[in-house]
C-alpha cells in the first residue's frame, strides 16, 4: 500500500478492530483512492465476520462519497469453525459482496497472493463488476489449496505418500498461478510487482468519467 500511495502515506481507519484486514485512505496522483487489503499476518487473512462488517461498511462508505476503491487480494478462504457459523458468517460474509457488487466507483485490483474460494469472489472480483483485476506472477486463483483439494480429490490414495505428494505438485503446477484465471477472463492482465503503481494510476485515470446506468428500483435487500 506504501509503495502505492503518494509519498508513501497512507491513513488507515478502523486499525485496532478486525486487523485481519486493512482500510483506509491514500492519494494517487493528488486524488483520494480508498484502499482494501487482506492482511496475512493476522489470522493468515481470512475472512471472518468482522472483517467482513468492517470491509463493507468501508465500501460502502467510498461508494457514498465518490470515492475510488483499490483492493489488494491475500485470502486464503473464509475462517472456518462453528463459532463463525453459528454467529452467521455468511449473512456477514454477504454484506462485503454485496457492497462490491453495488459500489459503482472505479474499482481495481491486484491480486498479490492467493485467491481461493468464495472469499476471492467477494474480494471485488471480476464477477464483482471489478473494473481492472490485475495479479502479480506469484498469486494462485484456485478453488482451494493443493493440500485440501488433492485430499478431497483423491482420497482413495491416501495410504501412498508418493503418490499424494506427485498429484499435490501437479495440482501446484496446474492451477496455484494466475494464467488459468486470466485464460478464462477472470483477470485482465498479469503484472510485475514493481510496476503495480504506474498500472494502477493508469487504470485509475482510464475510470475517471466512468458512468453506470442501473435499472430502476426502489431499493436492494441488503443482508441484514
Amino acid at each position: 500500500i506504501l509503495k502505492v500511495a503518494d509519498e508513501g502515506d497512507f491513513y488507515e481507519i478502523q486499525e485496532d478492530f478486525a486487523k485481519n484486514i486493512i482500510t483506509g485512505f491514500i492519494r494517487l496522483e493528488g486524488r483520494t483512492v480508498g484502499v482494501v487489503a487482506n492482511q496475512p499476518m493476522v489470522l493468515a487473512g481470512c475472512l471472518d465476520i468482522d472483517s467482513a462488517r468492517k470491509a463493507a461498511r468501508f465500501v460502502r462508505f467510498c461508494d457514498a462519497f465518490e470515492i475510488p476503491l483499490l483492493t489488494f487480494v491475500d485470502v486464503p478462504g473464509f475462517l472456518p469453525g462453528t463459532k463463525q457459523e453459528y454467529d452467521g458468517i455468511i449473512k456477514h460474509g454477504a454484506k462485503l459482496l454485496f457492497a462490491y457488487g453495488q459500489a459503482t466507483v472505479p474499482k481495481v485490483t491486484v491480486i498479490t497472493r492467493k485467491a481461493y474460494g468464495g472469499a476471492y469472489v467477494v474480494m471485488a472480483s471480476k464477477h464483482l463488476r471489478g473494473d481492472f483485476n490485475y495479479a502479480w506472477p506469484t498469486s494462485e486463483v484456485a478453488v482451494m489449496g493443493a493440500k485440501g483439494a488433492v485430499e478431497i480429490l483423491y482420497r482413495s490414495e491416501l495410504g501412498d505418500a508418493e503418490k499424494i505428494a506427485r498429484r499435490t505438485q501437479d495440482y501446484e503446477d496446474r492451477f496455484a498461478n494466475p494464467f488459468v484465471a486470466a485464460e478464462r477472463g477472470f483477470i485482465d492482465e498479469v503484472i510485475q510487482p514493481r510496476s503495480t503503481r504506474m498500472r494502477v494510476a493508469r487504470a485509475f485515470a482510464s475510470l475517471r468519467n466512468k458512468k453506470v446506468e442501473t435499472p430502476w428500483k426502489k431499493h436492494d435487500n441488503i443482508p441484514l
